[in-house]
């Protein structure tokens, strides 16, 4: 056991999609077969909601009563199957789980815009088991701004109200993390900071120009402070680095261009800098998704291989930088 990935939206795609299915048995990307295949030592399970869904009930308060109701299902997914899988809100829960066979389940919250303003309810996510939050998805929150095309967005940073997050996430013990944000945001995500932060689900910019995506001197400046970037599946962010429009049609995930991002964040910023992030559940695939679920996990490791990278680099990809962001900071 030793793959984590650093985000998928399986919870999110059970309870409005595939409402038939569990996490033993769906039409997801994720199930406790499927991980178990892939020597799975921990899942962040993302509890995402969209505003735009929301917007006749209740806007961001409605989005909270969401995150709720998908923290209860991870909760009883859990129960169900005891034997397979627990819940972990430490690194001591993680290897605990390890040591009797069970994947770790990782609570997370992508939007940090369900806060509202009201820091009350990051101590009450923490208590109900959160340990990481996605400040921003595509929408300026309470926290902070999105990544944007428009450069006047792109520039702007953490509110007042955000950069308090960012310190009360740190005294708690829960992972800030930087996907989605505006570039000006996250500069100051880590200048506030002082524990590791990750892009849970972020590629390269120079390879594929995304706003999504991370510049090298985000690389570096990431790696710097201890922080991991987990390599993220969506063709959109794999791209071919030659169109700034890839997310109007729908790039093909291929394996290829996730080994060279993976190749691209090991020059730039160091072995001890890359991780994974699927994004499993929350993408549409293209025509061509050559890792559709995690049970084919292994198809990228032996690429990778063949590109000449070692099985030290591989096994500090696969889980190790992970964990040691989990370990100092959880």
């Amino acid at each position: 056991m030793k793959l984590i990935d650093l985000h998928c939206d399986t919870l999110w795609k059970l309870m409005d999609m595939d409402k038939d299915g569990d996490l033993m048995e769906n039409q997801c990307s994720v199930s406790i077969p499927f991980m178990k295949k892939a020597g799975t030592k921990a899942q962040f399970f993302a509890c995402f909601t969209c505003l735009k869904d929301f917007e006749h009930a209740g806007g961001y308060e409605g989005c909270y009563r969401r995150v709720q109701d998908m923290i209860a299902y991870l909760n009883r997914q859990v129960q169900t199957y005891p034997e397979q899988i627990g819940i972990a809100r430490s690194f001591q829960d993680m290897q605990e789980n390890e040591s009797q066979g069970k994947i770790s389940a990782f609570l997370t919250v992508e939007e940090g815009g369900v806060l509202n303003g009201e820091m009350r309810r990051l101590y009450e996510l923490y208590e109900k088991g959160v340990r990481l939050v996605t400040l921003l998805w595509n929408y300026e929150n309470c926290i902070g701004h999105p990544n944007s095309r428009d450069g006047s967005i792109m520039s702007r940073g953490l509110t007042p109200f955000g950069i308090d997050v960012v310190r009360r996430m740190d005294e708690l013990g829960m992972i800030v993390d930087v996907s989605h944000a505006s570039d000006g945001t996250f500069f100051d995500i880590l200048k506030y900071s002082r524990k590791p932060v990750v892009a849970s689900h972020s590629n390269c910019r120079t390879l594929c120009n995304h706003p999504r995506n991370l510049t090298d001197e985000m690389i570096r400046s990431l790696a710097e402070t201890g922080g991991v970037a987990g390599l993220n599946f969506y063709g959109a962010f794999l791209g071919t680095g030659k169109r700034e429009d890839a997310d109007v049609a729908y790039e093909d995930s291929r394996i290829d261009g996730m080994t060279a991002h993976i190749l691209h964040m090991i020059r730039v910023g160091g072995s001890d800098f890359p991780a994974i992030g699927t994004d499993f559940d929350g993408f549409d695939g293209g025509k061509t998704l050559e890792i559709p679920d995690a049970s084919r996990m292994e198809r990228l490791w032996d690429a990778l291989e063949r590109a000449g990278v070692s099985q030290g680099q591989l096994d500090k990809l696969w889980g190790d930088n992970a964990k040691r962001v989990i370990r100092e900071v959880l």
